[in-house]
């Protein structure tokens, strides 16, 4: 019988494995200050829906005081893992690695219904592996919506009959871009002699349903004077594996990535996406212990840029063009509470003429979308969405803009739930448009 690092003598470790973070179960001093940072908590009040409950039944489980239930781990399962604990613990409890190692030893012990396992073999090992097949799905759900094939599924009650409940992810769908944005080895050049060389993440979910947005991107950054390398050979960056448990996956995926980014030799790894920005900030540790890719993957890491980010330390050029629009920002998870980066959105916001920036009440309280916690999820997801868009609604504002595209789709689902006429936009649409070189 072997003993945890940490904790009382002679107890049994629920969570084996060199690579489980231990130590970091421990340094919670149960003060409770994650409490009303946690979006669970504020709508369930409930202990167990908590970081600090979490990481209580962490330690049961662990010190074996406590089996891998059901009940325990849909306590896990209820967390969004937006890390808004981190930004308020005074200990630095690393929660968001600690959660995410507590679901891939939960992936290797625990067996979930037939439904789910099959779901995630599907959808995390075969559909995010491959972008190729990410397309191909694409291609066949705008397929289906052109034809009337979905409506038909929908009206005949045929979604009703198939396993699972189809009829919630066929909602959950969002409207996809006339033209995929593809990876395919591009380059997008200045005008004027480079400021800067970066490899652009295409990503997974943006290049199918926000292409546009990627176009955008890669205009603001050129007309900012910067080199933009999308890099073929990319793929999804691991961010919606990771979080469920799936690392091995996503280790496979971080490994493509680095590989194809790193070809470009760029000043930076720009991103888009606030989940796929902090994954990758990451890769680093979760590949640390691959003798052929810790260093490169240290090296990709600390390339990894927000675009926000990057735009702001460059510096941008100021737009001249008017905007006259109010304008309300929603910070996403990812990037206000792991990367720590919330003042940089704003900045470029307050530089476009015209624009009236509105703070949003309870701007740092997740939407509730998560990656696919709107489809694992529906009930808590649809609360903190409804939440949300009350929110944006109390600031009468035209747009709510965001830089992440899981935020993206989800507020904009729960606006028109409400009955609101805003729109949602990401603050690159807004900066392209202030420069006059948007396409639209």
């Amino acid at each position: 019988m072997t003993t945890p690092s940490v904790g009382p003598p002679g107890t049994f470790p629920g969570f084996v494995g060199d690579d489980f973070p231990h130590d970091d179960l421990y340094k919670c001093v149960h003060c409770g200050f994650c409490l009303n940072a946690c979006p669970t908590y504020l709508e369930t009040g409930l202990e167990a829906e908590s970081p600090r409950g979490r990481l209580a039944l962490m330690k049961a489980v662990n010190e074996g005081r406590l089996d891998i239930t059901p009940q325990v781990v849909g306590h896990w399962d209820l967390c969004l893992q937006c890390r808004a604990c981190e930004v308020a613990c005074p200990s630095g409890v690393p929660y968001g690695r600690v959660m995410e190692a507590t679901r891939e030893s939960v992936q290797k012990s625990f067996k979930r219904s037939r439904t789910e396992r099959m779901g995630r073999a599907i959808g995390y090992r075969r559909i995010l592996t491959s972008p190729a097949r990410t397309r191909v799905l694409g291609a066949a759900l705008k397929l289906s919506m052109k034809t009337g094939l979905r409506n038909f599924a929908r009206t005949s009650g045929l979604l009703r009959l198939l396993p699972g409940d189809f009829e919630h992810l066929d909602d959950s769908l969002p409207a996809l871009s006339d033209q995929f944005f593809t990876a395919k080895g591009q380059v997008s050049r200045p005008r004027r002699t480079p400021r800067g060389r970066v490899a652009l993440l295409a990503g997974c979910v943006m290049p199918l349903v926000h292409a546009e947005t990627m176009e955008a991107a890669t205009r603001v950054l050129a007309h900012n004077g910067v080199e933009v390398h999308v890099t073929a050979g990319q793929g999804c960056c691991g961010a919606l594996n990771t979080h469920a448990g799936e690392r091995e996956s996503a280790r496979d995926m971080a490994r493509r990535n680095i590989d194809s980014f790193l070809s470009a030799e760029p000043d930076a790894i720009v991103t888009l996406s606030a989940g796929c920005g902090s994954t990758m900030k990451e890769y680093g540790e979760l590949l640390h212990g691959d003798a052929e890719y810790a260093e490169k993957a240290d090296r990709a890491s600390s390339l990894t840029k927000d675009i926000h980010e990057y735009l702001v330390d460059l510096p941008f050029t100021a737009p001249k063009k008017r905007v006259e629009k109010r304008v309300t920002y929603q910070d996403a998870c990812h990037l206000g509470n792991a990367q720590r980066i919330t003042e940089a959105p704003r900045q470029l916001l307050k530089a476009i003429p015209g624009l009236e920036l509105i703070e949003l009440p309870e701007a740092g309280i997740c939407c509730g979308s998560a990656g696919t916690y709107s489809i694992t999820q529906k009930e808590m997801s649809r609360r903190l969405g409804t939440r949300k868009a009350d929110n944006v609604v109390s600031t009468g504002a035209e747009i709510v803009a965001t830089g992440n595209p899981g935020c993206a789709m989800q507020i904009d689902n729960a606006l028109r739930r409400a009955g609101s006429g805003a729109q949602v936009k990401y603050v690159v649409d807004l900066l392209d448009e202030a420069y006059g070189t948007s396409s639209g």
